[in-house]
């Protein structure tokens, strides 16, 4: 019997953001795994608990998962595009077990040579390999805004995670951006940055 190839589902949270990194997961799911999860689809479709629950029985049986990262300076410098197809390739090369076959969220493939790829449109919903990269992206990514929430106060991170929600444009008019802000994003680069935040230590290491 020919062996299956190994494929990894690959996704991202937080392309649309005004603040904040753009996070990408790879996940490499075993046999057997529908039954250990259930309702596993989209990470937008499932709630908080629910996807926090998901997000650790993912990395408990995977076989492998990875996270990858991109932070504003590099995605201003490189534009959102780019930047978010380096942090899926960051998560892929990061896999302990090196997958054959990538299926990746979206239309678009990523620059990662060695590989077979398939982009897959709604994947995130039809894939479920994909699902998997999607809950572990978001619910890493949330977390990290909560922190940063701590590190750059009057935001409303840990609420609205960097989203351009009404209340965070405000907070943008209020206290202009801080480190964490994506300069070249519409609803920040029109702001004056705060000087209070600009001295505080980064992440973008």
């Amino acid at each position: 019997m020919a062996r299956i190839p190994l494929t990894a589902g690959v996704d991202e949270a937080g392309r649309g953001c005004l603040a904040g990194p753009v996070v990408a997961a790879a996940v490499i799911l075993p046999k057997g795994y529908k039954a250990r999860l259930p309702g596993l689809t989209d990470s937008k479709l499932l709630t908080e608990k629910r996807r926090g629950e998901l997000a650790l029985t993912v990395k408990s049986i995977s076989r492998a998962w990875a996270i990858g990262v991109s932070w504003p300076r590099e995605i201003e410098a490189c534009n959102i595009l780019h930047a978010t197809k380096l942090a899926m390739g960051r998560a892929v090369l990061r896999l302990k077990l090196r997958p054959e076959r990538l299926q990746i969220d979206g239309n678009q493939t990523i620059l990662l040579e060695g590989f077979l790829q398939e982009a897959v449109v709604d994947g995130d919903r039809r894939k479920p390999v994909i699902s998997a990269a999607s809950v572990v992206a978001k619910v890493f990514r949330d977390h990290l805004m909560t922190r940063l929430d701590r590190r750059y106060p009057g935001y409303g991170f840990a609420e609205h995670k960097g989203y351009g929600t009404r209340a965070h444009r405000l907070a943008i008019r209020r206290l202009g951006p801080c480190h964490m802000h994506r300069a070249t994003f519409q609803g920040v680069r029109e702001e004056p940055p705060s000087q209070e935040n600009l001295c505080l230590p980064g992440l973008d290491t």
